[in-house]
């Protein structure tokens, strides 16, 4: 379970969220919805280990886990606005070992070796969603997932989503739009 007690975020002098508690069950998921700046990307990035919480605490099986962030790292993928695609290498390579059952969950087997510089936006964010098959993580955390997918994708997208929770896995989203994940829990900010 990951669990979420009193989180407070403040940026630049400016209080981002405050008192922010939530829980989420093995083979869970949580939409975080609201409006832009509301902070739910700064939500995800502490989630992940990738900035310092003001106050509370963030815990994974009931021990605490911003204070290690090397292993909260091992623990979860990230998935941000930036795909983190490298232009010069090829799809497959951007994904490395394993790239072939990575490539098929997102239906790109045929860009295989096609450099990604030459990818569409929609067949970056696939590409960039895809390494989420390599990753064998219990937590996922993902900032706008299907941004710039079609509805095929996104299907696609929710096949892995199910598998990932059916093995007891733990999504954790920001979205404005609607996302394949039957029965997730809602976190709105203001």
């Amino acid at each position: 379970m990951l669990e979420v007690r009193g989180l407070a975020a403040i940026r630049s002098d400016r209080l981002v969220f405050g008192s922010v508690s939530f829980a989420v069950p093995a083979g869970g998921a949580l939409l975080l919805v609201g409006p832009n700046g509301s902070g739910k990307s700064t939500l995800l990035r502490l989630l992940a280990g990738l900035g310092r919480a003001e106050l509370g605490s963030v815990l994974w099986q009931g021990e605490e886990v911003l204070a290690d962030r090397t292993g909260q790292g091992a623990r979860v993928a990230y998935v941000g606005h930036q795909d983190a695609v490298k232009p010069g290498l090829t799809a497959a390579e951007n994904l490395g070992r394993g790239a072939v059952p990575a490539l098929a969950a997102m239906g790109l087997q045929r860009l295989a070796d096609l450099p990604a510089r030459m990818l569409s936006a929609g067949q970056k964010r696939r590409l960039a969603l895809a390494r989420l098959v390599l990753r064998q993580v219990p937590i996922w955390l993902l900032d706008e997932p299907t941004l710039g997918l079609d509805t095929a994708s996104v299907a696609r997208f929710g096949v892995m989503l199910a598998a990932h929770r059916a093995q007891g896995g733990v999504v954790v989203a920001a979205t404005h739009l609607p996302l394949p994940l039957p029965e997730a829990s809602e976190f709105a900010f203001a």
